[in-house]
């Protein structure tokens, strides 16, 4: 539908057919459509082969004035990918395992009516986008965007390893059950990173995570000085050593991370106790590691196979999003 073939706006719903109630979905964009005064929204499914780039690059062509995705961390993560930088608003509805962007931003998780009802609103908001661009043993290069986090190494061989049925069952949980398979036979393997223009360091790790937001589900704070507007992109680089290296991990982004911030005393012990090696934080625009064989990669999530080299870089404010109204922004 060309947008000149009708004077009011329009929103489009992209949404992944397995992780919604369709029937209802549709039936609420188009009442709330209605009521707000808008045309009647059209709707693209995601397919086997289109995660949701296609079906959000046709809803642009056609002339969406919003674009409305609903489906998983994977949906999410494609549809924005191709609503980067258009300046068009794309509104969240929560609908899959672990709704990691929509946990960042603090959205409504179980209220589809409200993200609907924002799409259809005034208040819009920029956030950051991350791009990784991943090189294979063969040496081509594809780029891809990223919301949350990108990863290699040890966090992709825990999403490989989490039981799709387990996921359905039981959520975002399932991934503890992914943990736990990986653990036994996770090994360091070397790298070389760079921040920035900075100098290159070489050492071995389990993973290395790239983060434009950092927490997970349960308010687990992955990476708790992470922003998603400051334009900066956050690292965190994983090493565990000796028997108890696991442990020391744990208590840092656990109980160190997602506890003792939270409180001024707990911060003032964190400050006395210094620095913990097993989890290392660094910042900058751009990050780069080169593996010396091909490792595991993940996006927000998601596999995307094995490469030797990760480069990631933050575009700042490239993603509009449409937000409740007064919703509150000064802690993104």
């Amino acid at each position: 539908m060309p947008k000149s073939a009708s004077p009011q706006s329009w929103a489009a719903l992209v949404y992944n057919p397995i992780k919604v109630d369709e029937k209802r979905l549709r039936s609420a964009v188009r009442e709330l459509s209605k009521d707000a005064g808008w045309a009647a929204p059209f709707f693209y499914q995601t397919t086997i082969e289109d995660a949701g780039q296609e079906a959000a690059r046709a809803a642009i062509t056609d002339g969406a004035d919003v674009v409305l995705v609903a489906g998983g961390d994977g949906t999410v993560r494609a549809v924005a990918e191709a609503m980067a930088s258009t300046g068009i608003p794309l509104a969240i509805i929560p609908s899959g395992t672990g709704n990691l962007l929509a946990r960042n931003l603090g959205l409504p998780l179980a209220v589809p009516e409200a993200m609907i009802r924002a799409a259809l609103g005034e208040y819009q908001y920029p956030i950051d986008i991350g791009w990784a661009a991943l090189t294979r043993e063969s040496g081509e290069t594809t780029e891809h965007a990223f919301v949350v986090l990108a990863g290699i190494g040890l966090d992709a061989d825990m999403i490989a390893n989490t039981r799709p049925d387990l996921k359905k069952s039981v959520g975002w949980v399932a991934y503890v059950d992914g943990a736990a398979r990986s653990l036994p036979n996770a090994k360091p393997f070397r790298i070389v990173y760079q921040m920035d223009e900075s100098r290159l360091h070489s050492t071995k790790v389990h993973s290395v995570l790239f983060a434009n937001c950092g927490t997970l589900p349960a308010r687990i704070a992955l990476i708790p000085s992470a922003s998603i507007t400051d334009g900066e992109m956050d690292v965190a680089i994983i090493q565990p050593t000796g028997p108890f290296g696991w442990l020391g991990v744990w208590r840092k982004i656990w109980w160190d991370n997602s506890v003792l911030r939270r409180f001024r005393a707990g911060r003032l012990v964190l400050q006395r106790r210094g620095r913990d090696a097993s989890v290392r934080y660094l910042r900058g625009k751009v990050a780069e590691a080169a593996a010396t064989q091909p490792t595991p990669i993940e996006l927000d999530g998601d596999e995307f196979g094995e490469a030797v080299r990760i480069r990631c870089r933050i575009a700042p404010g490239a993603l509009l999003l449409a937000l409740p109204e007064g919703h509150p922004v000064d802690s993104l």
